[in-house]
C-alpha cells in the first residue's frame, strides 16, 4: 500500500481510541476497527502510521500488528489462544536442565531456579525438575493453576504474551515480563542460557548471534506492546 493520507488523528469510541487517515477509519486485515484500549498505544499507532514515507511496511509497524492479532485473530477465540500460551508451562525450558554434575547443570540451576521460585512464590504451584529432554509432566495443579493465570489476560497482553512464549519458550519467562519480575533484559538473557553458554565454550557464530539478536528485537517489541497497554496516571 502506498502512503495516501496526509493526516492521522484518533477518535474516541466504545471500543478504544480509533486511527482515523484523513478521517477515515483505519482497518485490520479483517476488517475490523483499529482501536486501541490506552492513550499510549493508540499514540503509538498514529506515530507509526505518520512514519510511513512511501510505501507502508508492516515490519516497521509492530504495535499495529500486535493491535491487529488482538482484534482479529485472539479477541473471536481467547479461550484457544489463552490454552496454548499456557501449553508452553508443560514443557517450561526452566525445567529442563543438564545432567546433574555437569557445569551447566550448574549454570542453569544458578539462574532458572531464581525464576522457578518467583513462580512458585507468585502462584502458589511447584514445579518437576527434568534432566534431559523427555517430557515429563508438571503437577496437575500447577497447570491448572497457570491456565488460570493466562485466562485472566486480555487479547491485547495475550498477544504479547504468545510472542513472548513462543521466543523463550517459557511460561515462566513470560509471566515474569508480565508482572515486571525483572528487567526485559534478564528475562531474555536468561531464557537464552544455553546459547550464551555454547558461545562460552566454543566461541561467538555470527549468524547464531544475529538470529539471536533478531530475535531479542522482537521479544523487546512484545515487551514494549505490555508496556503500552498500562494507563497513564
Amino acid at each position: 500500500m502506498r502512503r495516501f493520507w496526509k493526516e492521522v488523528t484518533l477518535e474516541p469510541t466504545t471500543m478504544g481510541q480509533a486511527v482515523r487517515l484523513d478521517g477515515r477509519p483505519v482497518k485490520t486485515p479483517t476488517g475490523n476497527a483499529l482501536a486501541l484500549p490506552t492513550q499510549k498505544m493508540a499514540d503509538a499507532v498514529v506515530a507509526e502510521w505518520d512514519a510511513v514515507e512511501k510505501t507502508l511496511n508492516t515490519a516497521l509497524m509492530p504495535v499495529t500488528g500486535f493491535a491487529n492479532a488482538a482484534i482479529d485473530r485472539i479477541a473471536p477465540d481467547h479461550a484457544g489462544f489463552a490454552a496454548a500460551i499456557a501449553a508452553y508451562g508443560e514443557t517450561d525450558l526452566f525445567c529442563y536442565r543438564a545432567a546433574t554434575g555437569e557445569a551447566l547443570a550448574d549454570r542453569q540451576a544458578e539462574i532458572w531456579d531464581r525464576w522457578l521460585q518467583w513462580a512458585q512464590g507468585r502462584y502458589d504451584i511447584s514445579f518437576v525438575i527434568v534432566e534431559g529432554i523427555m517430557h515429563q509432566p508438571q503437577p496437575a495443579a500447577t497447570l491448572e493453576t497457570l491456565r488460570g493465570v493466562v485466562a485472566a489476560r486480555g487479547a491485547f497482553e495475550l498477544a504479547a504474551m504468545a510472542k513472548l512464549a513462543h521466543l523463550s519458550g517459557s511460561l515462566i519467562a513470560t509471566l515474569a515480563v508480565v508482572e515486571r519480575a525483572a528487567t526485559p533484559e534478564d528475562i531474555w538473557n536468561a531464557a537464552c542460557l544455553d546459547e550464551l553458554w555454547q558461545e562460552e565454550l566454543w566461541g561467538a557464530d555470527h549468524w547464531a548471534q544475529k538470529n539471536r539478536d533478531d530475535r531479542a528485537r522482537e521479544f523487546m517489541a512484545a515487551t514494549r506492546f505490555l508496556d503500552l497497554l498500562t494507563p497513564e496516571i
